[in-house]
């Protein structure tokens, strides 16, 4: 078999009898996390943007734009959705030659659940099903050093979560990667600069793309073969040639217990950054005692989030989020960092921007080969009186390898619904999500969430 065909293989036959008690746990946090972290985002531009956009289409049948009742064609829900669980950059993340956002998949699955009006217990084996196959992509090559952005491999993964929904098999399953993985590759673009809205609206793009990939194939569309060997094909224009190891099942662990679940609203390469800030600022006398700040970090947060000019100065919230010396000198001023700390009234805060310009940012090679494991970040503090803190954080809270508990899950979720959803409203959604292999469909779950 080539590796779209091992792919649709390994999806058609994955069933929930397959996942162990604890990978379907995990399933459930996530959405717990996920959906938080759209009721955060709902009322973002971006979110209005999309929202009035899927508003003017009409579904038959149709998925829901959350916060909404109202029914759009599925592709355009998964764009509506998927800008909302990604927009704050709160969602969560996987770590690897490519990093990514997999939670990202469940706009997708979301759009062809509710539709097909199928179960907690197929949702949740669509969800391991797409952490799966994103990881283990992220896990064969790094596209954006070749100039590609990470969502590209998102096109498969949703491909694949869709398909399986729509109860493809393996024939139909391999034609949907070829009509998702040819026509949709995103370029690096998307996070270079000063950044824009479509940071957080790209892999919504490539969730709308892969669920109308896979609707095509159920009505017997036929794909481009051989999507990844062939002449022109991925691995030939993209990523570069790549093999995929077992996947999980059978004793294979699942990839989902490898992703964290993020902490502060933050680009997860500075989560350490902020964390070893947060313990700094509670022994500084006073941030003005500050003289100058270094960081040594690993290679990729230095390319992703430290050495361009914008990170320095930035005018936009998607760039504040991604840049390191800003939420170090945020959480150093502030002593927290929350969504209020990307607002207007901070990126004006000369003092703040005074701060950043303290703030030098270089790689370590001793820190970088301690990557993707953990993301180690060291800040020496160096005060007007001559005395330097330091502080180093390797696994920050959130981490794989230092996960947040249930009740921190089930509390950053209240801290994003709060007044957004009733009390009574927000304990049913949790309740929902903790049994959702009980559950018969998605769509009761869904309007609990509607509020415009």
């Amino acid at each position: 078999m080539n590796l779209a065909q091992r792919l649709s293989a390994y999806a058609a036959g994955l069933r929930f009898e397959d996942l162990p008690s604890e990978t379907v746990h995990e399933a459930k946090r996530r959405w717990i996390d996920t959906l938080g972290c759209a009721l955060g985002a709902l009322h973002s531009e971006p979110a209005q943007i999309s929202r009035r956009l899927a508003l003017t289409q009409q579904g038959t049948p149709g998925a829901t734009v959350i916060g909404t009742t109202h029914q759009a064609p599925p592709e355009t829900a998964a764009f509506a959705n998927g800008v909302l669980f990604r927009y704050l950059d709160y969602n969560d993340t996987y770590l690897s030659k490519e990093p990514a956002h997999p939670s990202d998949n469940l706009a997708a699955v979301l759009a062809i659940a509710e539709p097909r009006g199928a179960s907690g217990r197929e949702v949740l084996t669509a969800t391991v099903l797409a952490y799966e196959v994103q990881c283990r992509l992220c896990d064969a090559a790094s596209i954006r050093a070749r100039g590609w952005d990470h969502v590209t491999y998102g096109s498969f993964s949703t491909a694949l979560a869709a398909g399986k929904l729509l109860g493809l098999d393996a024939t139909q399953l391999t034609h949907a990667l070829g009509l998702a993985g040819v026509p949709n590759n995103a370029l690096r673009q998307t996070r270079v600069g000063m950044l824009s809205h479509w940071k957080g609206c790209a892999f919504a793009n490539a969730s709308r793309n892969g669920v109308f990939a896979a609707l095509l194939a159920s009505y017997g569309m036929t794909g481009p073969s051989d999507v990844f060997e062939g002449q022109m094909g991925f691995w030939k224009q993209v990523s570069g040639p790549f093999d995929l190891p077992m996947l999980g099942g059978n004793g294979v662990p699942f990839m989902i217990h490898q992703t964290c679940i993020k902490f502060w609203p933050a680009e997860y390469h500075s989560q350490s950054a902020i964390d070893a800030a947060l313990q700094l600022r509670a022994e500084l006398p006073d941030v003005a005692a500050i003289e100058r700040i270094t960081v040594e970090t690993f290679h990729a947060a230095v390319e992703i989030i430290g050495h361009e000019p914008e990170k320095w100065r930035p005018t936009t919230r998607e760039t504040a989020d991604h840049s390191l010396p800003y939420c170090i000198a945020v959480a150093l001023m502030d002593g927290r960092v929350t969504l209020d700390s990307f607002d207007a009234a901070h990126l004006g805060n000369e003092a703040l921007m005074a701060l950043i310009q303290r703030i030098e940012v270089r790689a370590d090679d001793a820190l970088n080969r301690r990557y993707p494991e953990g993301i180690p970040n060291r800040l020496r503090v160096h005060l007007k009186d001559g005395t330097v803190r330091e502080k180093e954080v390797t696994y920050p809270r959130g981490h794989a390898r230092n996960p947040m508990t249930d009740a921190e899950v089930e509390d950053k979720f209240r801290a994003m619904a709060d007044g957004v959803l009733p009390p009574e409203r927000i304990a049913e959604v949790l309740d929902r999500c903790w049994h959702l292999e009980q559950q018969a469909e998605v769509g009761t779950l869904l309007r609990l969430l509607a509020v415009l």
